[in-house]
């Protein structure tokens, strides 16, 4: 993940004005979607809790105990590998009858035959006078890994039933599988969903479920979710949460989903917040229902700057679309983990299968200031490898290409931070580009100086090396971990300290 350029216009003061009223008009033309648009209501009852239908009978008997502690690896139970061959002691040389071991051969058979005991086994062929043999044994699962595993499989089949819900739009048959009090945040999590129109939503166990302590007869079984959004059999984002379980009358019931707690990625929006949506042709851009009026903005600028992003694209097709949520104060706090440093204004996260979600700080972006960042950050999503940020040393690279596409080809004494590229590089700047990331602890001026020299340099190789050259650069260095050496000899042509130093000169030149 890589966090967003400071702006230098941004403050607290320039939080949107209170949102106006809810707005039901749906999002596919650009307008905001409320998150639960489009969706049937549940069936009316007396009963807050649709009555699930078609519930598959118990297929097994009530599992009487489930591990308990570190969960049980898929691979327990399964054929072990066979042990080293066994000792053998020197041949005896004295003549014997054939008899003793033909008997103990035929009673091998038969004890197996019979699925006697592997000891009765051992204890017939050594009476047998056949030496010291391997142990035979059939491999017996534990009874309470069993349990555990049937259990794992009615749990995934009531998640699975729930998964079909969701991409059919059946709201009732989503709940189906919960208790009473766990459908509020269903309800909203399934809301959430369908606003960002859901078309791929996969469900696997990771372990084996385990007793809740302290919650007698409550189970918890950790899930990996795996979905799409907009677009129909895209490479999947995923995520992993608890969910937890009850057995009410011989049948699971969800009693709640966890929000997942990456220590990567945190928090996804969509798992703890109501959203409204609104969609593009390019971008699926989302927002709490306080912020619900910048929605329309948002959309039309993040649409013009996914048209910059493409061309900054370093490595395979561009994103199926790009996704950007616009935080407020509360959920800046809380979206994928929140810890960021103060003077963050946006940034971009790696979920998976190609994607990276941009998450921008509504407190801090000016409406100046918008088209800028989204330009920055979308070309983050477009230029940086599947695994995210790839370090310091590089971040020189990363933020420089994306304050390159962010300026959009105005001229270089337009640049806002040059008086802060200025204060830095007379404040004893070293000189590297390997030594250019801020601090946890820098100023804001010394952040923008940052950004400045990158934007800086990054400019000087494009001007003198085109932007074909400098992108499969950028690829060889982010993308494949190349040294910089290496990648400027191979793309650029030309050795890497004659090519830093050039930067280095021009960033100084600029500003005098």
């Amino acid at each position: 993940m890589t966090d967003g350029r400071p702006l230098p216009d941004a403050r607290p003061d320039t939080a949107p004005a209170p949102p106006a009223s809810p707005d039901p008009a749906a999002a596919s033309s650009g307008e905001p979607a409320p998150a639960s648009s489009g969706d049937p209501a549940p069936a009316p009852s007396g009963d807050p809790a649709p009555a699930p239908s078609g519930e598959p009978a118990a297929v097994s008997p009530e599992p009487v105990a489930v591990p308990r502690g570190p969960a049980v690896p898929d691979w327990a139970g399964d054929d072990l590998a066979p042990p080293a061959a066994a000792w053998m002691p020197a041949l005896d040389r004295r003549p014997r009858r054939l008899w003793p071991l033909w008997t103990a051969l035929v009673a091998v058979v038969v004890l197996l035959t019979c699925g006697l005991p592997a000891a009765l086994l051992s204890s017939a062929v050594r009476d047998a006078g056949v030496g010291v043999v391997r142990r035979v044994s059939p491999q017996v699962e534990d009874p309470t890994v069993l349990a555990a595993r049937q259990l794992s499989a009615r749990l995934t089949a009531q998640l699975e039933r729930q998964a079909a819900a969701l991409l059919a739009g059946d709201r009732a048959g989503w709940l189906a599988v919960a208790e009473p009090a766990a459908h509020p945040e269903l309800l909203r999590r399934y809301a959430a969903l369908r606003a960002l129109r859901v078309t791929g939503w996969q469900v696997r166990a990771q372990d084996l479920p385990t007793e809740v302590p302290g919650r007698p007869g409550e189970w918890r079984l950790l899930v990996e979710y795996r979905y799409c959004f907009v677009v129909p059999g895209c490479r999947v984002s995923s995520v992993v949460a608890g969910t937890r379980w009850r057995l009410d009358g011989g049948q699971p019931r969800l009693v709640a989903v966890e929000a997942s707690r990456s220590a990567r990625t945190g928090t996804r929006p969509w798992e703890i917040s109501e959203l409204v949506v609104a969609h593009g042709s390019r971008t699926v851009v989302a927002t709490t229902p306080e912020l619900r009026r910048t929605l329309p903005e948002l959309l039309a600028k993040a649409e013009a700057a996914a048209r910059v992003a493409d061309d900054y694209v370093v490595s395979g097709p561009p994103p199926d679309r790009y996704r950007v949520f616009y935080a407020g104060p509360q959920e800046w706090r809380r979206w994928y983990g929140g810890d960021r440093m103060e003077w963050t204004a946006g940034y971009a996260v790696t979920v998976g299968g190609g994607h990276h979600e941009v998450v921008l700080n509504a407190e801090r972006v000016s409406a100046d200031g918008l088209a800028d960042l989204l330009r920055h950050e979308l070309t983050h999503a477009a230029s940086l490898p599947e695994r995210g940020y790839p370090g310091r040393s590089t971040w020189w690279l990363v933020e420089g290409l994306a304050e390159y596409a962010a300026a959009d080809g105005q001229p270089v004494d337009r640049y806002e931070g040059l008086t802060a590229v200025r204060q830095m590089v007379r404040a004893g700047w070293t000189g590297r580009l390997d030594d250019v990331a801020p601090g946890e602890d820098a100023t804001a001026e010394r952040v923008a100086g940052s950004y400045g020299v990158s934007y800086l340099a990054v400019r000087h190789l494009i001007d003198r090396y085109g932007p074909g050259r400098v992108l499969a650069f950028t690829r060889l260095v982010l993308h494949e971990l190349r040294p910089v050496a290496e990648a400027a000899q191979e793309s650029l042509g030309e050795a890497w300290p004659g090519v830093h130093d050039r930067a280095t000169a021009y960033v100084r030149a600029v500003v005098g």
